[in-house]
């Protein structure tokens, strides 16, 4: 199989200014997914997609290709990742270069390792999958989250019924944001995932940390530290 790894890294966030490559322990953040692509082994081009002259350099310089700056269309909030990926592959096409699947890794997920790259394109092999998605269980059951009328009473808050204790209730999942993986010939821009033939990759949550706000870059640089003094002892 012939797989390129998409790395999108738009430089227009508003949630923390140049977050894609803000400093976490010493490198920028787009870094951490360039790197766990490399070491992974699984991909024949490894690209990042920016509209930044400075995002590119920043990629090339740890080795990732950059072969045209992302268009105007999609640096915008309102285009999608799927957007971008419809570009990159066309942009792809264009060259004559073809490929049997993508994997779109976003920045925002540092904590994904090489091997978390490596297993999900295990499933996705061994089960000829249209695509393999990360997920996470959730941090709290979604039984215990309700609606509040306006004047916040608390009755009928959640279903009684199907309360346990916690060790007794069902388990949960979330998608983490840190691996998409897709079968390039089933893609389209209105992509379903939620469908019979694709499958879950299960992370810990200690590696799915979305960096979204400045607490959540925080929550990274802290796991970061203790996950590596752990394989430094």
């Amino acid at each position: 199989m012939k797989n390129i790894a998409i790395i999108t890294a738009r430089s227009g966030s508003k949630g923390i200014k140049d977050k894609n490559i803000k400093d976490l322990c010493g490198q920028p953040l787009m870094a951490y997914s360039i790197e766990a692509a490399i070491r992974s082994g699984k991909f024949d081009e490894i690209m990042v997609s920016t509209d930044s002259e400075k995002y590119a350099e920043i990629a090339i310089k740890y080795h990732a290709k950059v072969p045209f700056l992302r268009s105007q269309k999609n640096s915008s909030d309102s285009a999608s990742s799927w957007d971008t990926v419809e570009e990159v592959l066309t942009e792809y096409k264009k060259k004559g270069q073809l490929y049997d699947s993508f994997c779109l890794l976003q920045p925002t997920s540092p904590l994904r390792t090489a091997e978390d790259i490596v297993l999900a394109y295990d499933i996705f092999e061994k089960k000829s999958a249209g695509a393999v998605v990360s997920v996470c269980e959730t941090e709290h059951s979604p039984l215990l989250c309700g609606k509040l009328p306006k004047d916040n009473q608390f009755t009928n808050f959640v279903d009684s019924t199907l309360l346990k204790r916690r060790q007794d209730m069902d388990k949960f999942y979330r998608i983490n944001g840190a691996i998409y993986i897709v079968d390039c010939k089933k893609f389209s821009n209105n992509l379903n995932l939620y469908k019979e033939g694709n499958y879950a990759y299960i992370m810990p949550r200690d590696r799915s940390v979305d960096i979204d706000s400045d607490i959540d870059f925080e929550i990274a640089k802290i796991l970061f530290l203790h996950q590596n003094s752990e394989k430094s002892f």
